[in-house]
């Protein structure tokens, strides 16, 4: 056959449209080989149909021709991929192809062509709804709970005896608007924001909260991917940040005011600013209504480099070790905190004032970190479609405030700046650290236009796309405090040289090694057992050494002495073998104290070996070095 008799048919797919070269006497299956060639396939998992909506689908048959089937020159086909092999008789399809072209264009990307496909949906439907999240012990415990604020009888307007109510001492619901600027509440409680959600007729019946998409939707099959088509189907709808109105946790309680001056030693030592993780528990907050406050026990601080000006974090080896012993203590990651302090007077002991309201309160790159970090420890909520719906991780930072004293301010993102940053939208900018921006389209990513709204010099709102941003839109203020009457998870010392070493603190006297862990416990001789091992840098390190004495088996009963504040377990997990082992190894070492301290040349003899053997753990060490490079234990003469 001349080449004028062939003809060019055309296939889209959600990889493009593509040409194909074929003849009329050709059969259908020639047809699926041309179509698997051209899209570079190594399956035959895909259909061919004439219509748009995948109806009229094409049987690989080779009894069947080109022309037969009604194809001419320059004709669209439409290729959809389908769960398992495609068939050869149209039969089999009919009934699922008679649902196709009845269902919308959603149910069209996710449906499959054979009648196998629905006990295959349900069953995956099932597995989801009971593999939901469990909620916080503190949301169960609020949502049994309605939430009413009850008032007094009012003697001057109320006309009833004690046993009636009216209007003026009927109980108010917990998002009453007046009762919270009386009480001076900026934001109501996520509860009373789910309780006025399902007050309504239907009570709740149709609320689904769902979080903010920026990113196209997938599996559109109108049109080319991304950038070469796009439609109002799968477009992400553009913006309008708006002050979210409730938040997730009330208040930041820290238990003592000795936990937060252990964190800022480092910073008055170095003068290098720190970042830290809130450990603690969620709890009632008793003040505002159906609120939850966030009460940290302890600080942890990760691998870190910093400077007076920045902080950059390090990939930490141990993050999961430190979940693992917070959840045996009890306790979960609740926040982070961070230093922003600078020294104005030293003798006064006075810091510069530098977040206030004609800077910033915080940075476009710090809302980008909290935003991350309320993504990676989402709220589980039983109203969310996908089980999480916002966060309770908080934001702290220790600066300076108008009197030039060091205070805590507390924040989080709102649920608009999560969905931002998880879809990568938002960027700091340079040179405006108060600014943030949003990113423009391109061949990677569309990003949807998003708008805020303010005031112009003439007073009318006006509304301004977001490049720049300013990031007060993305805040959510959280008050941050210490108790009238302090709490204690962990022993407290009255001398802040008397604690164990924190953790990932490169500094001369701040290092966790084995010869601080025999000063402390030398320390602390004449105090109670229980005392001494309370504190959490201290458990976390046993829980880490796994060089010299693996312990992390062995310290479940200790950590639930400490949890359970139960002095008699204590002591009973002390008798044991493994802390004899350590009390051994340290009384050896005790020895060689002045040695291991020393770095003077006269300790190795002139005459030694290359190398020598630590007597402890066997490893062969440099004839330079003092201690054991593995275990740290002191070199002892043979």
């Amino acid at each position: 056959m001349s080449k004028t008799n062939k003809i060019v048919l055309r296939i889209q797919s959600a990889e493009g449209t593509k040409r194909i070269e074929t003849e009329p006497s050709a059969t259908a299956r020639n047809l699926y080989d041309l179509a698997r060639a051209v899209y570079g396939f190594d399956h035959s998992d895909f259909a061919l149909c004439r219509e748009r909506n995948f109806t009229k689908e094409i049987v690989s048959s080779g009894s069947q021709d080109v022309k037969d089937i009604g194809l001419k020159h320059g004709d669209m086909l439409y290729l959809r991929s389908v769960e398992g092999p495609s068939t050869s008789k149209a039969a089999e399809r009919s009934a699922s192809l008679s649902s196709l072209a009845s269902s919308n264009s959603s149910s069209i990307s996710n449906a499959a062509f054979s009648r196998e496909a629905t006990p295959s949906t349900s069953s995956k439907t099932s597995s989801v709804v009971t593999q939901l999240p469990k909620e916080d012990t503190v949301d169960v415990e609020l949502y049994n709970q309605d939430g009413r604020i009850k008032r007094n009888r009012d003697e001057k307007l109320c006309r009833h005896n004690s046993n009636g109510c009216c209007v003026h001492c009927s109980p108010l619901e917990p998002w009453d608007e007046n009762y919270l600027k009386e009480q001076k509440i900026k934001h109501f409680s996520f509860h009373s924001y789910l309780k006025k959600l399902t007050s309504g007729a239907t009570r709740g019946k149709f609320v689904a909260l769902e979080d903010l998409n920026c990113k196209i939707k997938s599996g559109c099959r109108d049109h080319p991917p991304w950038p070469k088509g796009i439609c109002s189907k799968c477009q992400p709808s553009a913006i309008t940040l708006n002050r979210q109105p409730y938040r997730h946790v009330d208040n930041v309680m820290f238990e003592n005011t000795g936990i937060v001056e252990r964190f800022l030693n480092y910073w008055r030592t170095t003068g290098h600013q720190r970042i830290g993780f809130l450990f603690g528990t969620y709890e009632i907050h008793p003040d505002v209504p159906l609120g939850i406050r966030a009460r940290v026990a302890a600080i942890y601080e990760p691998p870190q480099e910093s400077n007076r000006d920045s902080i950059r974090l390090l990939d930490d080896a141990n993050d999961g070790d430190v979940d693992e012993l917070a959840k045996a203590l009890g306790l979960q990651r609740v926040g982070w905190i961070f230093t922003d302090l600078l020294g104005e007077n030293l003798a006064s002991g006075t810091v510069k004032h530098v977040r206030n309201i004609k800077t910033h309160f915080l940075t476009a790159q710090e809302c980008i970190l909290a935003g991350h970090l309320q993504n990676k420890y989402p709220n589980r909520c039983q109203h969310a479609s996908n089980g999480y719906f916002g966060s309770k991780f908080v934001t702290v930072c220790v600066t300076g405030d108008e009197k030039k004293q060091v205070h805590m301010e507390g924040y989080a993102v709102s649920a608009q700046c999560m969905a931002l940053v998880r879809d990568n939208c938002l960027i700091p900018t340079k040179d405006a650290p108060e600014l943030g921006y949003i990113r423009e389209s391109s061949d990677q990513q569309y990003v949807p236009d998003v708008y805020y709204k303010e005031k112009d010099v003439y007073g009318n709102e006006v509304q301004r796309l977001g490049r720049p941003l300013p990031v007060e839109y993305l805040l959510v203020d959280v008050p941050a405090s210490t108790p009238l009457v302090p709490l204690y998870t962990f022993h407290v010392r009255k001398d802040a040289k008397g604690y164990f070493p924190v953790e990932n603190r490169l500094i001369d006297g701040h290092i966790q090694d084995f010869s601080a862990l025999a000063d402390y416990l030398a320390k602390s001789r004449t105090m109670p057992f229980l005392d001494v091992v309370s504190d959490f840098h201290l458990l976390l390190y046993l829980y880490r050494m796994e060089d010299m004495l693996p312990m992390k088996s062995q310290l479940g009963p200790l950590l639930e002495a400490v949890r359970s504040k139960d002095k008699a377990k204590g002591n009973e997990w002390k008798a044991r073998e493994v802390w004899k082992t350590l009390e051994e190894l340290i009384a050896a070492s005790s020895h060689h104290e002045d040695s291991s301290m020393s770095n003077d040349a006269a300790f190795v003899p002139a005459d030694a070996e290359q190398n020598w053997v630590c007597t402890y753990c066997t490893f062969i060490n440099s004839r330079e070095l003092p201690a054991c490079e593995i275990c740290n234990l002191p070199r002892t003469r043979q």
